[in-house]
């Protein structure tokens, strides 16, 4: 039987009474309370509608009926983890690699983008055999510690930089170390990263991976200038290194020009592994891992089996397959391109209007 539903008043202070105060909420010197969503739209206790413009989950819209009825319908077959035969993680998995470069061609199922990271930085330092890890300045790759370590954003307030861990700047040629009018800024930051790697060898140690996002969003939703991945892998690769692209908050469509925001690097550019999360369930827990055969052997070379109870389960895999459909079915992709290039038409009319808008990007 459903509980009667509390005032917004009780809800609030049950919350601050029992839930860990580093939780935040959203707008919290009055938070809103939200009890159903629908589509783009978001409903407080009162029925008030708020467009909801913020969230970074429901890739395919709140409640989509696709959605939730293939997990009302596996959820009444059967639900449990993949030490068992099912068709639905193979399926998953063969229709997430069409949408992928050949060469990723493995895929690991977790339950969040954290744990997707943490696994990449597991494949990275097994297949190479070094541990430092080459991040961009002010990012943010997950909430487990090993990825709090590789996160400035958060490391910053913490503990500090571990000495593995290297920071390099974020490629924005908007307020960056090289602007638009630096004669080759794509190569004047792979550069620094070149140097980083130099400076590492010279301490005795070795990296194992760059790690990036592939359009920095909480470093401030940065585009990198084409080419500068190829670079920087060229870089990795020569010292023995992998680049892992984290697509968590990325992926999926949502730049509208390709499928993955990786691909805005131009079709020469692979990296060696990929994360995915949040789009990837439309709000169910989900998340992967994709690589290639060479880091995978190496990672079960070890011997030690990699098990993920709840990972690639046949309820998630359903979903995952449902939202896919979606994306297809509706055209979201290119629907994506449209918005995006309508918004960004309007937002350039405003930037002719003030001067106070100095770059309009996307």
């Amino acid at each position: 039987m459903r509980p009667a539903q509390r005032s917004r008043q009780e809800t609030l202070a049950l919350r601050r009474r029992l839930i860990g105060s580093s939780c935040k909420l959203f707008f919290s010197n009055d938070p809103v309370k939200i009890v159903k969503a629908k589509g783009q739209y978001m409903y407080d206790e009162n029925g008030r509608r708020y467009l909801d413009c913020i969230n970074n989950v429901a890739h395919v819209g709140h409640c989509h009926p696709d959605i939730v009825k293939a997990a009302h319908e596996q959820n009444q077959l059967l639900n449990t983890n993949s030490r068992y035969l099912h068709d639905n993680l193979v399926n998953y998995a063969e229709r997430l690699s069409k949408t992928l470069p050949e060469k990723l061609c493995i895929f690991y199922f977790l339950n969040s983008g954290s744990e997707a990271n943490d696994l990449a930085l597991r494949l990275a330092r097994q297949y190479t055999k070094h541990e430092d890890v080459i991040v961009l300045d002010h990012a943010y790759h997950g909430h487990l510690t090993s990825l709090i370590d590789i996160s400035p954003y958060k490391f910053r307030n913490l503990e500090g930089q571990k000495e593995w861990v290297h920071v390099a700047p974020v490629p924005d040629t908007y307020r960056g170390l090289y602007r638009e009018d630096h004669e080759d800024s794509v190569t004047a930051y792979a550069n620094e990263v070149k140097n980083i790697i130099e400076q590492a060898h010279k301490r005795g140690r070795k990296v194992a991976a760059f790690f990036v996002e592939s359009l920095p969003s909480v470093g401030g939703q940065i585009i990198p200038p084409a080419g500068y991945f190829q670079k920087v892998s060229e870089h990795m690769h020569k010292a023995g290194g992998v680049f892992i692209a984290d697509e968590i908050q990325v992926g999926f469509g949502r730049v509208g020009k390709h499928f993955w925001a990786f691909q805005l690097q131009g079709e020469d550019f692979i990296p060696d592994i990929v994360t995915m999360g949040k789009p990837i369930g439309n709000g169910h827990p989900i998340a992967c891992v994709a690589t290639t055969k060479e880091i995978a052997e190496a990672f079960a070379a070890t011997g030690v089996e990699y098990f993920n109870t709840f990972g690639g389960n046949p309820v998630s895999c359903a979903i995952g397959l449902a939202v896919l459909d979606v994306i297809e079915k509706e055209h979201l992709q290119a629907h994506a391109t449209e918005v995006g290039n309508f918004l960004m038409k309007l937002l350039k009319e405003q930037k002719i209007k003030h001067p106070i808008i100095g770059d309009v990007s996307a």
